[in-house]
């Protein structure tokens, strides 16, 4: 029986043909590949060089790649691109992305339940306290998006599902409302008080972006399969 692994979410698929989408993460079938047994490999210490050929210098530049020193073929990096490259890397290898997601999702909770017990109590503090805590969230999302895109090019190849739209989606989300919110409460002060005609309108958008951090999060473990799944 064949195997096929989807080059997104790395799903394993077993059948002569691999499914229309992938269950785990929706790509269609043709981001899945044949998994094939490996060949052995031939030991290239004892490789027969034919007669009148001559082996050509290779590099010994910083990245090992071995490539011919007259290959002309090798991209050119700047220092941007490998200082970029290089910091990008250490985010996947690190898991920047689930660790920094993980700020707003439990601060963003707290900010709107400080928000609601403030209503119920006309609780200043409460009210403040819920604000503050935005104010966090809103400094975090650039570095949550930020490394999940990077996360989406390097571990995930860069194919837009619509699972990986949808997630993009929700993180703008949350970071444009959130903006929004703590630019409004700057500027009125007092919108979240029982007088303020706006204060049920502000605390649906805080509920709003509370779904779309959920929805994100929801998606982003059907991306992680653990043994047994």
């Amino acid at each position: 029986m064949k195997k096929w692994k989807c080059t997104v979410c790395g799903y394993v698929h077993t059948g002569d043909e691999p499914p229309e989408k992938c269950p785990v993460c929706g790509a269609d079938r043709s981001k899945f590949i044949e998994l094939l047994e490996e060949a052995p490999q031939q030991e290239e210490a004892h490789r027969d060089i034919p007669s009148g050929a001559t082996e050509q210098p290779v590099s010994t530049d910083d990245a090992g790649s071995g490539l011919p020193e007259n290959d002309v073929s090798k991209p050119v990096q700047t220092a941007f691109q490998k200082y970029y490259a290089f910091v990008t890397g250490l985010m996947t290898k690190y898991h920047a992305h689930p660790i920094s997601v993980h700020i707003p999702n439990g601060v963003l909770p707290v900010a709107i339940v400080f928000l609601v017990l403030s209503m119920l109590f006309q609780a200043a503090g409460l009210e403040a306290a819920s604000f503050y805590n935005m104010i966090i969230v809103v400094l975090v999302m650039p570095k949550v998006l930020f490394s999940g895109y990077v996360d989406w090019k390097n571990r995930l190849g860069g194919n837009l599902t619509n699972l990986i739209l949808t997630k993009m989606i929700c993180g703008a989300t949350v970071l444009l409302i959130g903006l929004s919110l703590v630019v409004w409460r700057w500027v009125d002060p007092m919108v979240a008080l029982a007088s303020s005609p706006s204060r049920m309108t502000y605390l649906f958008l805080h509920l709003v972006i509370l779904g779309a951090a959920a929805l994100a999060g929801y998606l982003g473990g059907k991306l992680i399969r653990f043994p047994g799944d």
